[in-house]
């Protein structure tokens, strides 16, 4: 059997709460800045952590290079797993006029990676309006950014 007290107040008919009033933006860019601060301080306590635990993979990962080039290995298995050893090579411009001239020369477009530069995408379209590269896709989308007051 069911009391009154048991009974919700809305079902009783003594809810005469009104409808929450949406948060104003003023209290959202406080909750919007609270959770940034705290997502800012979970990466700063990740970022020291990795930081470390980077370290230390570096000086295992040396410990096991050395050992292996000193056996003369490329490769080696273990109870753990298999490690093996292998060179990679980075190339980057030290001149970019110049790479740039060299590239057109060459015909050789296909050394660059295919990304366009945003900045300089926006730039060349905005000076020559109605010039679209063909293939060209765009997205924009409205963001918010919300900073702090200045303290005066």
């Amino acid at each position: 059997m069911q009391t009154e007290a048991d009974t919700p107040a809305v079902e009783r008919g003594e809810d005469r709460r009104r409808p929450a009033d949406p948060p104003t933006i003023d209290r959202l860019t406080r909750i919007y800045l609270k959770i940034r601060d705290a997502r800012s301080a979970l990466t700063a306590v990740y970022d020291e952590q990795e930081a470390a635990l980077k370290v230390q993979m570096d000086e295992v990962a040396g410990a096991i290079k050395d050992q292996m080039q000193t056996l003369g290995v490329k490769t080696a298995r273990t109870d753990f797993g298999t490690v093996s050893l292998s060179t990679k090579t980075r190339y980057w411009a030290s001149d970019w006029d110049m790479m740039g001239r060299f590239i057109i020369d060459n015909d050789a477009v296909f050394l660059l990676e295919k990304r366009i530069a945003q900045t300089n995408m926006s730039t060349f379209l905005e000076e020559n309006p109605g010039v679209v590269p063909p293939g060209l896709n765009t997205l924009s989308e409205v963001a918010v950014s919300v900073r702090r007051p200045s303290k005066t």
